[in-house]
């Protein structure tokens, strides 16, 4: 996929080509390919872009266990909705 990137947004500056047209050649959607316009155009200038920013290798640790911490609220919340819903029709009078 990479290179397809590469070669659509070359051709896109070299042969002057629409978006739609490079996008059809290489059968993605002409958005995804103007957002790898975008993104060449913003490597090249120097500016920083949401895709080159990473998050620093001592942060990745922290993420991850947040993720899995996230995960392990969310099957708790899924329990307790199943309980209360249980709860709620065997409680009717």
């Amino acid at each position: 996929m990479l290179a397809e990137r590469g070669h659509g947004v070359e051709r896109r500056v070299d042969e002057g080509m629409g978006p739609a047209s490079v996008a059809a050649d290489l059968g993605v959607n002409t958005e995804t390919l103007r957002n790898w316009i975008r993104v060449a155009d913003e490597r090249r200038l120097g500016s920083p872009s949401a895709t080159q920013t990473a998050v620093p290798a001592s942060d990745s640790g922290e993420v991850t266990a947040l993720r899995r911490r996230i995960r392990e609220l969310e099957e708790e919340r899924d329990i307790l909705r199943k309980a209360a819903r249980y709860f709620a029709t065997e409680t009717r009078w």
